[in-house]
């Protein structure tokens, strides 16, 4: 696919989503997660997050569940969300919206690399379907671009015509019978998302490098874990059954404050450290505002924005730039008023 956005819309297409159903996602992640139910006319809701690892709750996802299944407003897909590189606890997710028919779609853009339950991510045990980003800042890069991965057929049929403007080559598929070696017959609406051969092979020549980055990726952040451990901060939590590939490396201030938060991400900023915030909660977005979402609706989530900040974490970090961050990471925590 020519983009993540991309493979999360035909992921989601895929599975016949449309006008009058609802898609679920995490509050906390890239607004295109959410985006792909809206491009096929869907409605979108939001399932709060764990404190811990800012992924998708299992135990909001399940009280969510129950009270949509009594007011029969059951989602047709939830797509839940590798934040930072850690997948999902997966397992009890598909388990629950198995038993209502309900399909999942991994959105394991941060994940390439990862691994769930002793299985790389992007093996669908335990969704329909799984999306990975190639975006410029992620672990391997085709400039811009996506892949879906799925174990079913025709699913994968369905995607292969979404990303070609539903034209087809395949007899089997056709309506009548061709009319020579140049025949093709549009049979569904599709889109130009085809990824280049270029980035394509750019996308190749890394992954032979692929388990290395990863090593690495964790290798500094076990570092950062040790060298943040006096600082007044919490280090990303860990899930037991996950094993992460790091693309980001958040620590959480211990209490929501605004001033403090702002202050100490601009020293950082100020201080040569490219910080960032990975991400603003989508239902405070404007666009989802108007939807009907306000302030107060996904506590965990709001909460999170108000106390994280992602420090830098990438392969060719060296421990002296490593240093050099926790040092500024601690100048600045002195300096921010309590």
């Amino acid at each position: 696919m020519n983009s993540a956005t991309s493979a999360l819309h035909a992921a989601v297409a895929a599975l016949g989503v449309g006008p009058g159903d609802v898609v679920w996602t995490s509050p906390i992640t890239f607004v295109a997660s959410a985006n792909c139910a809206r491009y096929c006319g869907a409605d979108v809701e939001f399932v709060d997050i764990d404190t811990e690892t800012f992924n998708m709750c299992v135990e909001g996802l399940e009280k969510k569940l129950a009270k949509a299944k009594a007011q029969k407003c059951l989602p047709k897909v939830v797509i839940p969300v590798h934040m930072a590189g850690q997948s999902p606890d997966m397992e009890p997710i598909h388990a629950l919206c198995s038993r209502e028919g309900i399909s999942v779609v991994e959105d394991a853009s941060h994940s390439i690399g990862a691994q769930y339950d002793g299985k790389p991510v992007g093996t669908c045990a335990y969704s329909d379907i799984t999306v990975f980003s190639f975006h410029p800042v992620k672990i391997i890069t085709t400039a811009e671009g996506g892949v879906a991965t799925t174990n079913a057929p025709e699913l994968a049929a369905r995607m292969d015509l979404f990303r070609s403007h539903g034209i087809t080559r395949q007899a089997e598929l056709m309506d009548a019978p061709s009319h020579g070696p140049w025949y093709y017959q549009q049979v569904s609406l599709g889109w130009n998302y085809r990824m280049t051969d270029v980035q394509a092979a750019l996308g190749l020549s890394q992954l032979d490098r692929l388990d290395t980055f990863v090593e690495v990726r964790n290798r500094l952040a076990a570092r950062y874990d040790a060298l943040l451990a006096d600082l007044p901060v919490i280090v990303p939590g860990r899930l037991p059954e996950a094993y992460s590939s790091f693309h980001l490396y958040i620590v959480r201030l211990p209490q929501a404050n605004a001033a403090r938060h702002r202050h100490v991400f601009e020293a950082m900023r100020a201080g040569g450290i490219g910080v960032n915030l990975h991400y603003i909660p989508v239902h405070l977005q404007p666009y989802y505002a108007a939807q009907g979402f306000s302030v107060g609706d996904f506590p965990n989530a709001e909460e999170y924005y108000q106390r994280a900040i992602s420090i830098p974490l990438h392969p060719n970090l060296t421990e002296a730039e490593q240093d050099k961050v926790v040092l500024t990471l601690k100048q600045a925590l002195a300096q921010a008023a309590p």
